[in-house]
């Protein structure tokens, strides 16, 4: 395999609410996290080259970036925290669509705005899949975004994926997402914030999933991304389902101790913190 972890999705530029802009996306915190975790990581993504290389600088040096030109890079305007989040989409970079698809061992589908290609024909071992991205409408620049429903290429993504993570807030709008991933056997995390999670595992039983204890967070843009990573990379080296939504719930508390996508941790960090988390 070229790669440990690939991640294919918009990097975008996030707008907050004082006007500072800060690089974001799925693929972004995934791919860096995977990168933390000691692994070989590449994002392949579509923007505005010299804006994605400029954002992307602080990092380069852990991690490859493939960029597919396009007129405009990704921005989202992002306001508050957890389920009170919003966004706007105040640009897009379009649909993904590259004849290079390099092989990789864990192949995290990163969407944020509808942006996968149809099919990924690069060869991988594991497929992740953070969905919010698939389900997500808007109608104008600077409209709000919502979650609706999927369509038949989101639901495709869904039935290839061996794990599939999403938050509480968004099972509504995914249920067909996670109907269909079911029905293939992926592994299914559904986190909810400081309460415990709950992971719908391959045959068909339940299981409740710790989540970490955490004193005075500082923000948490990103930190679900985090979590998926650390999950699909546990999983893909055979840990348990609950030990692996445990280190992935870890990750996540290091990244939220800190600000912006610097925050994230390595190995040893998270197993620090693992060791810290509630009974």
């Amino acid at each position: 395999m070229q790669y440990d972890y690939l991640a294919l999705g918009h990097v975008t530029a996030d707008v907050l609410d004082d006007g500072s802009s800060v690089p974001g996306g799925s693929a972004l915190y995934g791919a860096l996290q995977a990168a933390r975790l000691g692994l070989r990581s590449l994002i392949v993504t579509a923007g505005v080259p010299e804006e994605i290389e400029r954002m992307l600088a602080p990092y380069r040096e852990e991690l490859d970036v493939q960029v597919v030109p396009a007129p405009e890079t990704t921005r989202l305007q992002t306001s508050g925290m957890g389920e009170e989040r919003r966004q706007r989409v105040l640009g897009w970079a379009g649909t993904i669509e590259t004849s290079e698809q390099p092989s990789t061992s864990i192949l995290h589908l990163a969407p944020v705005a509808r942006e996968l290609p149809a099919t990924w024909d690069g060869a991988r071992e594991f497929c992740g899949l953070t969905p919010q991205g698939l389900v997500r409408h808007w109608s104008d620049p600077e409209r709000e975004i919502q979650l609706g429903a999927p369509d038949a290429q989101a639901l495709e993504h869904a039935g290839s994926s061996d794990a599939l993570v999403i938050s509480s807030h968004e099972r509504q709008a995914c249920t067909p997402l996670l109907d269909r991933a079911r029905e293939s056997g992926t592994v299914i995390a559904i986190t909810a914030g400081e309460r415990p999670g709950t992971m719908l595992l391959a045959d068909g039983s339940t299981l409740a999933t710790p989540v970490a204890a955490l004193e005075a967070p500082v923000e948490d843009l990103g930190a679900g991304d985090v979590y998926a990573a650390a999950l699909f990379v546990a999983l893909a080296e055979g840990r348990e389902p609950y030990d692996a939504a445990a280190f992935a719930g870890a990750a996540a508390a290091v990244r939220m101790m800190g600000a912006g996508a610097g925050a994230i941790g390595d190995r040893d960090a998270i197993e620090r913190r693992l060791s810290r988390r509630a009974p």
